[in-house]
């Protein structure tokens, strides 16, 4: 199986293993996880965004003064 070094500054490692500890996890399994859930906290990310750009128009409807007028790529106003 592939396996990778990494290296940290004694500071870094402590705080890795300080954190590993706090999850109850080795630190092996700890830093094999980052990755994986970085990777799934991006998808979460893009799909959430998605989701509210959808919904955008829809809600500076309902509510006219919560919020700044949707504004498109570019920063000028929606129409």
């Amino acid at each position: 199986m592939p396996s990778l070094n990494i290296t940290f500054t004694d500071e870094e490692l402590e705080a890795v293993r300080a954190a590993a500890a706090a999850e109850g996890k080795s630190l092996k399994q700890y830093v094999h996880d980052l990755p994986l859930r970085e990777q799934q906290r991006l998808q979460f990310v893009r799909y959430a965004l998605a989701w509210g750009e959808e919904r955008r128009a829809e809600f500076d409807e309902a509510f006219p003064d919560e919020a700044p007028p949707a504004r498109d790529r570019r920063g000028a106003e929606a129409a």
